[in-house]
């Protein structure tokens, strides 16, 4: 939505089917419900009795499929992709799933998330006379495990070996003309779940893909964990795991939609919660509360009830201004946040207002937002900020600028506040996020925010 948030994941989405329900239109209708972690590209693949059929390109999910392509893309068994690039440029060569063929047969794979160690992992293979066709590192996870898979007569064998060899983050689907496999990194940082419509299984980032398409949620993938389906059923392999977990935070600041629920909380209820203890760490006399759309809004609810000061809808979202909006000019591109945002003026003017948003990376949409407030009658603006500040870069499938980029890695709070224009400015605390997660399955990476990173982090990756 704006220059000034952390960009989105990917996403990823999967069917097993033994009915005789549409698999490819049940992934399209999932991928759609995952657009809000990737709107660059898009991709479907499918088992079609043992051949692999596909359909990828730049663009969003309702762009790239309509009838002609989902009557086309029949099978039994489904994987879906919807991508934001974190590695490996946007072109469409890297577009997701990825399909190879190799001396074993052929399969698709679809990831989310970032290995660290993949330029190391790259430069052997190459020096082995692998060829590489894309810059992503998906495909990396394929030429190894291609390469591993020829000591093994069962490709979930060669992928344990895969699992203690490559190094990051990671949330896999891979689909073989017998099997559909899903995998979660050992550490949970990127999410994953599994649902179960009729006697199909299906898989997903979020379990709000499941929602609206009769799919029951059944639970997580645990971390470590590799979920194998095949014509005999399900069954799961738990590999060797480090004592803590270390599930992604920002799924729960922003990333995910606020239906969803991961690790055993509502994402709602999570950001609910953070305006709570954002109203009892920075408290404010003001008039009202308004939260910056969308992933601010729940935080704002929770500020308002907690403070006592009056929640109020004060922004217009224009919802047709997406990835193609075009700006022209410079002059043009000063106006991109009022066209994407406009402040209703009668629930603003003469008013002490507190702005609610999730995070606060570069400044620079922040200064705007509080300009249009100011430019709309507040007489004060207060800035409450849902997360704690953004100190350092991440290197697990989060688009984050370097370090020199990111302002609170480089500039006092006080300097912040003076440079985006507010009355006052306050962060939640790194131990009143934590709370709004205490009731969850799992540790929390906090990288963003303290610098302690879940685990090495590979020379080229930090480059």
């Amino acid at each position: 939505m704006f220059d000034d948030k952390l960009k989105e994941e990917c996403g990823v989405f999967g069917v097993y089917n033994n009915n005789e329900f549409d698999t490819s239109r049940l992934t399209y209708y999932g991928l759609f419900a995952l657009q809000h972690r990737g709107q660059e590209s898009a991709g479907i693949a499918v088992n079609n009795k043992g051949t692999i059929l596909y359909r990828k390109e730049m663009g969003m999910v309702s762009e790239i499929f309509d009838d002609v392509v989902l009557d086309y893309l029949k099978g039994h068994s489904a994987i879906g992709h919807v991508r934001y690039s974190t590695t490996g440029e946007s072109y469409a060569e890297n577009a997701q799933p990825l399909v190879i063929k190799y001396t074993k047969g052929h399969m698709a794979i679809a990831h989310n998330g970032n290995i660290t160690n993949a330029s190391k992992i790259k430069k052997e293979l190459e020096e082995q006379g692998t060829i590489f066709q894309t810059t992503s590192d998906t495909e990396v996870i394929a030429a190894l495990l291609s390469r591993i898979r020829i000591k093994y007569s069962a490709i979930e064998d060669a992928l344990r070996e895969v699992m203690t060899i490559i190094k990051g983050a990671y949330s896999l689907l891979i689909m073989t003309p017998n099997k559909l496999i899903a995998v979660r990194d050992p550490l949970g940082m990127r999410p994953l779940v599994i649902g179960k419509k009729e006697d199909s299984y299906v898989f997903s980032s979020e379990s709000c893909a499941f929602d609206s398409l009769g799919i029951k949620f059944i639970r997580d993938v645990e971390p470590g964990e590799m979920i194998v389906v095949n014509n005999e059923g399900i069954k799961s392999i738990q590999t060797e795991v480090p004592k803590k977990s270390a599930s992604c935070i920002f799924e729960y600041i922003y990333f995910a939609r606020p239906d969803s629920i991961m690790d055993g909380i509502e994402v709602y209820s999570a950001r609910y919660k953070a305006g709570i203890e954002l109203a009892k760490e920075h408290p404010v006399d003001a008039d009202v509360v308004v939260g910056v759309p969308d992933s601010g809004l729940a935080a704002a609810h929770g500020f308002a009830h907690a403070s006592g000061i009056k929640y109020v809808g004060g922004f217009m979202k224009n919802r047709y201004v997406g990835r193609t909006f075009i700006q022209p000019s410079q002059e043009m591109r000063e106006l991109g946040v009022h066209m994407k945002l406009n402040p209703i003026r009668s629930q603003i003017e003469g008013k002490r207002v507190v702005m609610i948003d999730d995070s606060l990376v570069r400044g620079t949409t922040s200064k705007k937002i509080v300009n249009l407030l100011k430019a709309a009658g507040a007489t004060e603006v207060h800035v409450r900020i849902s997360s704690p500040p953004v100190k350092h870069s991440c290197y697990f499938g989060i688009d984050t600028p370097e370090r020199k980029n990111l302002i609170a890695g480089n500039m006092s709070i006080d300097g912040i506040k003076d440079l985006i224009g507010a009355d006052s400015l306050g962060y939640i605390s790194n131990e009143g996020l934590l709370s709004t997660c205490k009731d969850g399955k799992r540790d929390y990476c906090m990288a963003c925010f303290n610098g302690k990173y879940p685990m090495d982090v590979d020379d080229e990756e930090e480059k």
